[in-house]
């Protein structure tokens, strides 16, 4: 019998990750499908109890269901309830589990660029879901400081305090997004991380956004990631590779999330390089 996974978003028709998926079942010689669930805001308990009465097999958790699907589940591990979100949901037994493969994912894609995380002094730009995942990713992986950079101070002075007790012994700062203040947490940063959707494609105000920040304030040897794939090469990243930066675009966290979730499904090593063609193409 065909095993059937999918994604639970609002809107979610978007999303990469049935060709990702399906690629990689295929790869396998599993006999899977992976397909899209459209579940508006109202209706995540009904959709995470279809799940379990369907006998869906897995599946993934995309915006704006990350955090709400949380209490719906029989379990949630301790590294997705310390960030506060479940991005990929495994059926053990009669049992749905949440985990969340953001924060190892992206690690991942730093790793695989080539790009230093131990010690290091890392700028995260946003609050949200995604800037939670690079927090307890990037200090669980031995990140030395993390500043916590929003448009409102209360809100990362809220994500800082939420995180602190998962976060070890990095240092955890918070700040807010004027020009000033960003100046001087640029100086001193070895690692940029954009987490914010201000850099999407269908941003009203992407070049606005990246015309702002003081990319010019970060040292020679920095290296700039944005967690936004599309589009691929987003505006800050433009302006980071005109100074001559290492930069990492968002298609390697999409890469390797998903390839830790379908390890976490089928017990089997991720085939990598096909689920990166299909992403590429």
């Amino acid at each position: 019998m065909t095993a059937t996974y999918g994604i639970l978003g609002w809107p979610v028709e978007h999303s990469r990750s049935p060709a990702m998926q399906n690629a990689a079942f295929r790869a396998r010689g599993l006999d899977g499908n992976y397909v899209c669930f459209s579940v508006h805001p109202d209706d995540v308990a009904d959709a995470v109890r279809g799940l379990k009465a369907l006998g869906v097999r897995g599946a993934n958790v995309t915006v704006p269901h990350k955090e709400a699907v949380i209490k719906w589940l029989d379990d949630v591990t301790p590294e997705a309830r310390a960030i506060g979100a479940v991005n990929t949901i495994v059926r053990s037994l009669d049992r749905l589990v949440g985990h969340n493969t953001d924060a190892p994912g992206l690690a991942r894609s730093l790793d695989e660029a080539g790009v230093e995380i131990d010690g290091e002094r890392v700028l995260v730009l946003g609050a949200g879901g995604a800037a939670r995942a690079a927090v307890v990713g990037l200090a669980g992986r031995g990140a030395r400081s993390i500043v916590i950079a929003a448009r409102r101070l209360e809100q990362s002075q809220l994500l800082k305090n939420e995180l602190a007790h998962v976060c070890g012994r990095c240092e955890l700062s918070a700040s807010d997004m004027s020009r000033e203040v960003l100046t001087a947490h640029f100086r001193e940063t070895d690692l940029l991380v954009q987490s914010t959707s201000a850099t999407l494609a269908n941003a009203p105000d992407a070049p606005g956004f990246a015309a702002q920040l003081p990319i010019d304030a970060l040292p020679d040897n920095a290296s700039v990631i944005d967690l936004v794939y599309k589009p691929r090469e987003t505006a800050v990243l433009l302006r980071a590779k005109e100074r001559g930066l290492k930069t990492v675009d968002g298609l390697g966290m999409l890469l390797h999330q998903g390839a830790l979730a379908f390890e976490l499904w089928t017990h089997l090593p991720a085939p990598i390089e096909v689920m990166r063609r299909v992403l590429e193409s």
